[in-house]
């Protein structure tokens, strides 16, 4: 694995989350493999989970880590080719990255979307220049379109709560918030499902008010609705998580409807199990009774981030390896 982007870049999504579940049974099995080797992560944004679970996982497996906050320790980077930086910018992306794949063998570049300009968000341009400059494997801490360790951990948290016969329906559900979101995570969230979905290990939905339909390429599949009581009819996990709009890109629609879920709500599922990948906005986004109730899996959520983090790397040091 020479990059971890997308569900693309993972050839079989059951195989990978075996080989997550084995290393948290054995945490430190494969700690000689990263001896001597660097992991650096780079953040143009705030984390809490991303930043403790990678670093923790890349320990995990024997490695050092260097820990970069661009929008504090670093310079101001200026991503356009052609331009006179006589500007705000002090640094291209040509030079920092190629410095960053110097000092590291591994690289993990966490960056949000302005939600300003579709074209510009989409095209993943700071990404890619930065996966193309280093020239080192990259991984994505989240990105303007995706975030993959917590799509492989949402799956991971799936499989390991799921025991049942059958195929577990899985609804992605739209919550209310205070301001404008990315699609980030419900983008990521529906690719990996969907794919879950292809390989026979789910049934999905993704329900939204009208308005909020994610871009189709990520929901190839999936069944879409735009009410919520019937979509979480027979449920046996829900997603819950807000997100703006992707046709008028990063605006606010007026929900009258409560789309809050919230113990009343749950009552009209298969007793599922709840998820978010926090923050949480408690009583807006998610009740606190669900929050503090037994069918809450956010805690363990987050704690498989480190599972997730952890089979990347490995793979990706097995790969430096050959």
């Amino acid at each position: 694995m020479n990059k971890f982007f997308s569900v693309k870049d993972v050839p079989n999504i059951g195989e990978i989350v075996n080989e997550a579940l084995a290393l948290k049974a054995a945490p430190n099995a494969h700690e000689a493999l990263g001896k001597h080797k660097m992991l650096g992560l780079v953040f143009l944004n705030p984390s809490l989970r991303t930043r403790m679970s990678t670093q923790k996982a890349a320990l995990n497996l024997g490695m050092n880590v260097i820990v970069m906050n661009m929008d504090k320790d670093g310079w101001a980077l200026e991503t356009q080719d052609g331009v006179v930086m006589n500007g705000t910018t002090v640094e291209h992306i040509r030079e920092a990255a190629a410095v960053m794949g110097e000092y590291c063998d591994i690289l993990g570049l966490r960056s949000f979307p302005k939600l300003k300009d579709r074209e510009e968000d989409y095209s993943e341009d700071l990404f890619n220049k930065f996966m193309n400059f280093c020239k080192v494997p990259v991984v994505s801490l989240e990105s303007a379109t995706r975030h993959p360790l917590q799509s492989l951990t949402d799956i991971i948290t799936i499989t390991e709560n799921w025991s049942k016969p059958g195929k577990p329906k899985v609804v992605l559900a739209w919550a209310p918030h205070v301001k404008a979101l990315p699609q980030a995570v419900p983008n990521s969230f529906s690719e990996w499902m969907c794919q879950a979905q292809a390989e026979g290990l789910i049934d999905f939905t993704v329900v939204h008010p009208s308005g909020y339909e994610l871009a189709e390429e990520f929901t190839p599949g999936a069944n879409i609705s735009n009410n919520l009581t019937e979509s979480l009819a027979d449920a046996d996990f829900v997603y819950v998580k807000n997100w703006s709009s992707y046709k008028e890109y990063g605006q606010v629609y007026p929900v009258s409807e409560n789309w809050m879920l919230d113990n009343e709500k749950l009552a009209l599922t298969n007793d599922a199990k709840v998820m978010h990948c926090l923050p949480v906005r408690r009583d807006l986004e998610l009740a606190s009774e669900i929050l503090d109730g037994p069918n809450s899996l956010v805690v363990k959520e987050a704690g498989n981030r480190v599972w997730a983090a952890q089979v990347v790397l490995k793979r990706m040091l097995e790969e430096l390896s050959k």
